[in-house]
């Protein structure tokens, strides 16, 4: 036989492969229209966009009003002895979303999705209904503990809200709409993790009580809405047990490695990070030991907690490995940025430091508009496959980080613009063909655990990359920042004294401050110190342009190590992406998921 014979034939046995392949997709799409209705699946979309906007919205929108709830509750967030409770306020919802997202995931596949997801709503609104009423009824430290446990409490039920969303959508819709739903609903995500920053700001100018308000009615609502309108649809499989032992190390694991990381981003002794702090290091070193357990517990146990042999699926695998590498180049970016524009350049533009987390979160309303080709790219992954979208995303984004080093720390504010713009571009074409393709590779009854496992990924992701570019930034700030404070506070006549022991504080100080739009300076002088110094001097010191000019060049030498980091881990997501193959051939994956379920 010729090898055009042998071309035509295989061409042939694909086409009719595609052929009945669209056949059963059209038949299933009929029957699930004729028991639900044909607008079931807009219904679920609608439900579960406002799920996950509600909860990013939550994980982001302290972290411009943080100031005014510290203030409100008479605490300084600055003093040694508080910034821990700072970093639990902020970090801990992640953490606790983080670590039970896996097991609500396999939970979901038991007894099913709808079930968990509206118990996740209502979770979810008890904690922010009880947030709001800590708000008026507690003060001091109390407080700030009460707040910290209910935030936890919040990050429970958005664990629920992570895990079932992009499941129950991967159920209601066909797969050649897939695409469209999973970008419509991770745009909405991607939205309110900025849209959390400016409602933060605006809400904190007006009553930072509004800030746990504001959750409430979105939560009961959709609670209610939930409930009545949601259906169970995914076949649940009778008899699964639940993998006690995998589910214990696996949550230990996490949470011992998340704490670790946490705080070691923190001063320890003399050092500017903890990284040293024996705890930190014991810590990282059992949760990767309970984790390398977990791998064991899973690949023995009858009813794993998630079956490690989906990543044998090449699409899985590719489709998770360049979602990790994504997301630690682009989760802690949005960070960066934040300090760089209230630390450095809204104050030198005229921005009072109280002003500047409000200002910084509307700059950065352009990162938010790339994202919105989301929808627009999960409709193309419908038609023409994941892999040459996602990784052209993750391309742009290596060019938008290495543009970003082009520009000086006070830049011109177009430029800066069109580069985040771009940015969000790339990470808009990369999320919901990505997602789409790792929810489409695995059979139907390991949705859960999978969109699970996803969210898992991006969360622990956005803590690596918060502890990767905190780090490297607070090195690049620790070579030379003490000089410039010391010389800096010595021209405008601060005590030799004292301007030596305040370039001796770790960078974090200043770092914070600058988040959280407080002057560091104000924060950094000791009363007595500052008292003594002429009047002239003092509004220099205290003025918007002083402590800017003293960081930009130290700042910037630090931004730049992030910004080629950033650049390395896109090009290896790209690359990690490209390896998931075509999806063209749609049947291998149906193959595979067949032999799986065997």
């Amino acid at each position: 036989m010729s090898l055009t014979s042998i071309k035509n034939k295989n061409s042939k046995v694909d086409a009719d492969n595609k052929l009945s392949y669209d056949k059963d997709y059209d038949k299933e799409e009929q029957e699930r229209e004729k028991k639900l209705g044909k607008n079931y699946k807009w219904i679920a979309l609608s439900n579960t966009t406002l799920g996950i906007l509600m909860a990013t919205i939550d994980s982001s929108i302290l972290i411009i009003s943080l100031p005014a709830i510290f203030s409100g509750l008479g605490i300084n967030p600055l003093t040694p002895g508080n910034i821990g409770l700072l970093l639990w306020l902020l970090l801990g919802y992640i953490i606790m979303s983080s670590v039970v997202v896996v097991t609500i995931g396999r939970l979901s596949d038991m007894f099913g999705r709808v079930k968990l997801y509206n118990l996740g709503f209502l979770i979810f609104s008890i904690g922010s209904i009880i947030l709001y009423v800590i708000s008026y009824t507690l003060v001091g430290v109390t407080a700030v503990l009460a707040m910290i446990v209910f935030r936890l409490v919040q990050g429970f039920g958005g664990g629920f809200l992570f895990a079932n969303g992009t499941a129950i959508l991967t159920d209601a819709f066909p797969k050649n709409q897939r695409g469209t739903a999973i970008g419509i609903n991770q745009i909405a995500g991607i939205i309110g993790s900025v849209l959390g920053l400016v409602i933060g700001g605006i809400l904190s100018a007006i009553d930072w009580h509004l800030i746990f308000l504001i959750s409430v009615p979105v939560g009961i609502a959709g609670t209610v809405w939930a409930y009545l309108a949601l259906r169970e649809i995914a076949s649940i499989k009778k008899g699964q047990k639940l993998d006690i032992l995998g589910n214990i190390t696996f949550a230990a694991s996490l949470t011992i490695i998340l704490l670790s990381l946490t705080f070691g981003i923190l001063p320890y002794g003399n050092a500017s990070t903890g990284w040293g702090n024996p705890y930190v290091i014991g810590g990282l070193i059992a949760g990767i030991l309970l984790m390398i357990s977990f791998i064991f517990i899973e690949k023995y146990a009858a009813d794993p907690m998630f079956h490690l042999e989906l990543f044998k699926i090449k699409s899985f695998f590719a489709g998770n490995l360049s979602l990790l590498f994504a997301g630690i180049a682009r989760g802690g970016l949005q960070f960066m940025l934040i300090i760089w524009l209230q630390g450095i350049w809204l104050p030198l533009h005229g921005v009072s430091f109280q002003n500047t987390p409000l200002e910084a979160g509307i700059d950065l309303v352009p990162l938010l508009l790339g994202f919105l080709i989301g929808p627009v790219a999960g409709r193309l992954s419908d038609k023409y496959g994941s892999r040459f979208l996602s990784t052209s995303g993750m391309l742009i984004n290596v060019l938008g980080f290495l543009l970003l080093l082009t520009l000086p720390a006070n830049f011109s504010f177009i430029p800066f613009a069109l580069i985040i713009f771009l940015i969000g571009i790339g990470q808009g074409m990369f999320a919901a063909p990505n997602t789409t393709s790792i929810m489409n590779s695995v059979p139907p009854e390991q949705r859960g655990a999978t969109s699970g496992m996803r969210a898992t990924l991006m969360n622990i992701s956005f803590m690596f990359s918060l502890v990767i570019f905190f780090g490297l930034l607070t090195t690049g700030l620790g070579t030379a920042l003490p000089n410039a404070l010391y010389k800096g506070l010595i021209s405008q006549s601060v005590p030799q004294s004292t301007a030596l022991a305040i370039s001796k504080l770790p960078p974090t100080s200043a770092i914070f401050a600058a988040l959280l739009g407080y002057n560091p300076m104000e924060t950094l002088i000791p009363a007595s110190a500052f008292n003594g110094i002429p009047k002239s001097n003092q509004t220099i010191i205290t003025g918007n342009k002083f402590f800017p000019n003293l960081i930009s060049q130290p700042f910037i030498n630090g931004l730049h190590f992030v910004f080629i980091i950033a650049a390395i881990l896109a090009f290896i997501a790209a690359i990690a992406s490209y390896m998931r193959g075509s999806d063209k051939n749609k049947n291998q994956i149906l193959e595979k998921q067949t032999t799986l379920k065997k």
